[in-house]
């Protein structure tokens, strides 16, 4: 699985000129860009600004805010000037994304204050598509962007929507530009990149619907992993994650996360809820890759994430559910402070309270 996205910004730039470049000879000063208070010109110099602005984030590795500058055009630029700018910037970010390390999160609002390579270069993808679109609703052309292209940006900052019959449709409903059928007109957005959390030696990496379907197909999900490949437990919970995502109930907070090791940006196992809280209950699950044991990374993900869930206001208690024949893995929820609460079908229940 390629993570990094540059090439996914590379054809989305392309495609999105190339159907704008059949239509330069008009005024866009004076066209308003679909359903924006722009004009296309605005438009054209907003979708430069935000690529270079991504761009920068990743190459400066900005992590309280964002770089202080901004982008212009010259007032002589005309419209095949705009396009090349915005092309221009666009091959900016998508070196960035190349030369990024896989592990490195630059500073970006939404929701969790941070984004990877591939979290800038899905968010640059969503602008070239969306405001090509505007533009193009503005100026009276058809315009329709590749479906793995809008797939791209779905599955990685737009968790929470549920797939709808084509790509393009469900990513304009998505922005509040379309409509679809049997679903409420969305009047306000925000793309979500995926969780991150902190341990002493390791990240525990929120899982994007993207990383759960390649986890779930054999893939990698983008990752190197320790010993070669993830636990088949791992396999199976990025399946749950993936019918979840069909379902529209994928929330990426309450769901898989993979076990990184920071010295060496090998993953050794995953964790993660069993679905949103409950009556103030959530249930834990986790495994490791078998070349990774031993070295007490189960019990410091497992503090790591239940200090979490505990600490949001919708959880009270974290669950986890051990085979009674499995005892590193009791081992692992005691030294967590997990306490037995019942025994049944061979199976041990234990607790950890707020």
């Amino acid at each position: 699985m390629d993570a990094s996205g540059a090439e996914q910004v590379e054809a989305a730039v392309a495609h999105g000129t190339a159907a704008l470049g059949a239509v330069t000879d008009r005024d866009w000063t004076e066209v308003r860009a679909g359903r924006l208070e722009w004009s296309c010109r605005e438009t054209a110099e907003h979708l430069a600004s935000a690529l270079i602005g991504y761009a920068g984030q990743l190459a400066g590795r900005e992590q309280e805010a964002y770089a202080p500058f901004d982008i212009a055009l010259l007032d002589e630029a005309d419209n095949d000037g705009a396009l090349r700018v915005v092309s221009a910037m666009g091959t900016l970010v998508a070196a960035a994304c190349r030369t990024t390390p896989r592990s490195v999160r630059a500073f970006h609002p939404y929701p969790f204050g941070h984004a990877n390579r591939e979290g800038f270069a899905a968010m640059g993808v969503a602008e070239v598509l969306l405001h090509t679109h505007d533009m193009a609703e503005g100026l009276g052309i058809a315009y329709e962007p590749p479906a793995e292209l809008c797939e791209f940006v779905l599955t990685r900052i737009f968790p929470r929507v549920k797939p709808g019959p084509a790509p393009w449709p469900t990513l304009l409903w998505a922005t509040g530009r379309g409509e679809l059928e049997g679903r409420e007109p969305v009047t306000e957005w925000r793309w979500c990149n995926n969780p991150v959390l902190r341990s002493e030696r390791l990240d525990l990496e929120g899982v994007t619907p993207a990383v759960a379907a390649s986890l779930s197909l054999a893939g990698d999900g983008g990752f190197t992993w320790a010993g070669g490949a993830p636990a088949e437990g791992t396999r199976v919970g990025a399946g749950i994650g993936v019918k979840q995502y069909e379902e529209g109930a994928f929330v990426p907070e309450w769901g898989m996360y993979v076990l990184v090791r920071r010295e060496d940006d090998r993953a050794v196992g995953a964790m993660g809820f069993h679905g949103a809280p409950a009556d103030g209950r959530v249930e834990i699950g986790y495994d490791l890759v078998v070349e990774a044991r031993g070295n007490g990374y189960a019990t410091e993900a497992l503090r790591t994430l239940s200090a979490w869930a505990l600490g949001q206001d919708a959880v009270h208690t974290v669950v986890a559910v051990v085979e009674e024949t499995n005892v590193p893995s009791q081992k692992v929820v005691t030294r967590a402070g997990f306490t037995e609460v019942s025994r049944q079908d061979d199976r041990i229940t234990y607790e950890l309270r707020a």
